[in-house]
């Protein structure tokens, strides 16, 4: 029943020596389109519950509390779905199994629409983020399948811009059926399935597996890209025999610095949701915003990173491959950026440090995804996402949603300014362990090309 979901064979029938260029950039170019939009779709579904909570709480009757707890069930499940969908993408076919976690999403967000009881809201986005689980890690697999270390940086962070153009669509679509329907709450849901399961349609045109599966040679093969693991030792391999399992123990659970990139990035999704999911509350009850325009400030937030985020990949490309370098200067610049958003009272002021803390924010984000990726093989690389992805949302976006609410309700706001520092200052030392770590392999890099 779900065959279509297992790797495609490779081509019979191989690409020409004098078109293989060319067909790369042209694969190449429908590769990145598919898992962009097809992200943007899943942001879209993901993000509609974030967006409506002040509409949702003066309809249904629901506290800040509640709204928590809805979105940290969200959180909880995707953690854990990104533990196991994510090592399951690596034995699937990425264009499929991007495709179907989207479509499967956009139905049960459907059932979002319907109801107006908390549990079963609740119910409703922990199965949910099963599904989600399936999207990020079939992306992020399929960019190490595409490209090369040379631009790598620079075609992730593209990508990963697609989390924040996905929050600005997600708004957008928000207004468009707010206005169509009359604000009717359940007509945004339902508009946010519909756009959504037309992008799914496009990823399966438009995507595709591995290279060798259309007739061109592997990456590795392509452009002599290898992964130099925490041994030092270095390999190209796509696909292997090992079990999930074997995999998971081998490259993941021992490898020191794939643990301190899935710490750093759990602290950095801390902050990312702590203000991003709290924009709206935080904005209108502590800081005297208008209702809409807090609405519209989470997409603004969201798609004022894009360019820094593009900007900072394709510097840690120049710096041959010294991301955490880069890394350690936005969160730098996002400390002093938390001083001003926490106690500032000119809105104007509030406004621009939100519009820079996006780049500060996601441009570590992105390149800490990209970065325990490169730690492992490419057929460990749905499990090191998967891995990474269990602490940023049982951990990291928890802490920012249920707990958050819970301490913002007891002790007001200054409680999650305290969180937000404390998660930043431990990206931040992490940050500089893992700097080390960069130092030694550009040096086993070096070594090895002498030779």
């Amino acid at each position: 029943m779900f065959s279509f979901l297992k790797p495609a064979p490779d081509a019979k029938v191989k690409v020409p020596a004098e078109k293989i260029e060319g067909t790369y950039r042209w694969r190449q170019t429908g590769v990145l389109l598919s898992i962009c939009i097809g992200y943007i779709g899943y942001y879209i579904i993901r993000l509609i519950f974030t967006t409506e909570q002040n509409d949702i709480m003066k309809a249904y009757g629901f506290t800040t509390a509640d709204i928590g707890l809805v979105m940290s069930c969200f959180g909880i499940g995707y953690g854990i779905s990104k533990l196991f969908m994510g090592a399951l993408s690596d034995k699937s076919n990425p264009k499929w199994y991007l495709a179907t976690g989207l479509f499967v999403s956009a139905i049960l967000n459907l059932g979002l629409g319907a109801t107006r009881n908390l549990y079963m809201m609740m119910f409703l986005m922990l199965v949910m983020s099963v599904a989600q689980g399936m999207g990020a890690a079939a992306c992020q697999r399929t960019v190490q399948l595409w490209w090369g270390k040379k631009w790598r940086g620079t075609v992730y962070a593209v990508w990963s811009s697609a989390h924040n153009a996905g929050a600005f669509v997600c708004v957008a679509v928000v207004q468009l059926a707010t206005l169509m329907f009359t604000g009717s709450i359940a007509a945004v849901f339902y508009t946010a399935s519909v756009v959504s399961i037309i992008i799914a349609i496009f990823i399966v045109f438009a995507g595709a597996d591995r290279p060798a599966t259309v007739g061109l040679p592997s990456v590795g093969e392509h452009t002599g890209d290898e992964v130099v693991l925490d041994d030092g030792k270095a390999t190209a391999a796509e696909l292997t025999d090992l079990s999930l399992w074997q995999i998971f123990v081998k490259y993941i659970l021992t490898n020191k610095i794939v643990w301190a990139i899935t710490l750093t990035s759990m602290s950095l999704y801390l902050v990312r949701y702590g203000i991003m999911s709290w924009i709206p509350s935080y904005l209108t009850q502590f800081k005297g915003f208008d209702p809409g325009t807090a609405k519209w400030l989470v997409g603004i937030f969201e798609l004022a990173a894009v360019p820094g985020v593009i900007l900072m990949g394709a510097i840690s490309d120049l710096l041959k491959d010294r991301r955490a370098l880069v890394c350690i200067g936005c969160v730098i610049g996002l400390l002093i950026c938390l001083t001003t958003y926490f106690f500032s009272t000119s809105h104007i002021a509030i406004i621009v440090v939100l519009l820079i803390m996006g780049s500060l924010i996601y441009a570590p984000l992105t390149l800490v995804g990209l970065m325990v990726n490169e730690a492992v093989p490419k057929f460990a690389v749905g499990s090191s996402t998967g891995f990474m992805g269990f602490f940023q949302y049982i951990f990291g976006e928890t802490l920012a949603t249920a707990l958050i609410g819970i301490l913002v309700a007891k002790f007001g706001w200054i409680a999650s300014n305290t969180v937000l520092y404390s998660a930043a200052g431990l990206a931040l030392l992490l940050l500089l362990y893992i700097a080390i770590h960069e130092h030694r392999v550009a040096k086993i890099v070096a070594a090895d090309q002498v030779e």
